[in-house]
């Protein structure tokens, strides 16, 4: 699996980087925070245009081809940023109205504006089907008195029917960068806007979701505070891991090595890892030891170190370990 970053022939990428450069290395590191026009220009991701074209079939037969109208459908289709030119991006009911690239970064705008959040990164995934923009709020939550976690609000986007314009709450440590995606009892970490014909307009008025980014900040540090107040044994981290992912007697030779070269790598994160220093020993470093695995240490597909790497980014972007690490958070939380 490739990171799927968007890359231009004049050899340059649809991403940009506040202060720090990604994995992929791909793309513009910027000195200092990028405005969100800022952030669309040095990415490439403005004057798309989204937009809907209508669908026809071709049908051959033996007599010639024949133009078949397919109704209720539509082609989305951008002007490519570097060529000008029209690329279609997916297909789509008729219900389905554009989000165009501005109005995501409009939407963040309204919440840096009001929390003095600054745009961290910024990227087009797919070929332009899935965009993405990252802020940093300003301040970090501190737990267990040196344990920093910073805090990150995320927009995704897609323009080929694939998902809702959606924004997440990430909680994100300092250390070792692992997302932690947690299940928080009472507060929200997601909010979704749907591609339909009021969607701008709910994006506007979704400034209200800064209000879930500071509930699920409160309610995240409480929760964290109490897991690093825990004490949690090698024994009671592998009952989670074996929740989480369970092997059955029946399973076969594989699955089962699998199982135990996971087990080996979680418990020397647990153990022995830098990462842990201060917290070791606690629910919280179990909680910890498991999202590291997940977003750096497992598995990932590419012959390259590179582009395993890559691999593991694309995760952490797209949220592909969400459901984990919050079934995570959900076994080791107290």
């Amino acid at each position: 699996m490739a990171h799927e970053i968007e890359q231009f022939t004049d050899g340059t990428a649809a991403f940009a980087s506040a202060n720090t450069s990604a994995w992929h290395r791909l793309g513009t590191v910027t000195d200092g925070a990028m405005t969100a026009e800022e952030a669309m220009a040095i990415a490439s991701l403005a004057g798309w245009n989204v937009r809907l074209l209508p669908l026809t079939a071709t049908e051959i037969t033996a007599d010639g081809t024949t133009s078949v109208e397919v109704p209720q459908h539509f082609a989305t289709a951008r002007t490519h940023p570097k060529t000008g030119r029209t690329q279609t991006l997916g297909v789509v009911g008729s219900d389905y109205h554009p989000v165009q690239n501005e109005e995501h970064a409009e939407f963040l705008n309204l919440l840096a504006d009001e929390s003095g959040a600054h745009f961290e990164t910024v990227g087009s995934l797919k070929d332009g089907r899935q965009v993405f923009l990252t802020m940093k709020m300003p301040q970090s939550l501190t737990i267990g008195g040196n344990d920093d976690v910073d805090l990150y609000i995320a927009a995704f986007n897609s323009h080929d029917g694939g998902s809702a314009f959606r924004i997440v709450v990430t909680p994100v440590r300092v250390v070792c960068a692992n997302t932690q995606r947690a299940a928080i009892q009472g507060a929200r970490s997601s909010f979704v806007v749907r591609h339909t014909a009021g969607a701008k307009a709910r994006i506007a008025q979704a400034r209200s979701a800064l209000g879930l980014t500071f509930k699920y900040a409160e309610e995240f540090e409480k929760a964290a505070q109490r897991m690093i107040e825990a004490e949690m044994t090698l024994s009671e981290l592998k009952s989670v891991v074996d929740g989480l992912r369970p092997v059955k007697d029946s399973d076969s030779p594989r699955k089962k090595t699998n199982q135990r070269q996971r087990w080996g790598a979680i418990s020397n994160l647990f153990e022995h890892a830098d990462t842990q220093a201060g917290i070791r020993g606690t629910r919280w470093a179990g909680y910890n030891a498991l999202t590291e695995y997940a977003n750096h240490v497992a598995p990932a597909q590419g012959k390259t170190d590179a582009e395993k790497a890559a691999a593991r980014a694309e995760r952490v972007i797209s949220g592909a370990a969400s459901d984990l690490m919050e079934k995570a958070f959900a076994l080791t939380t107290v």
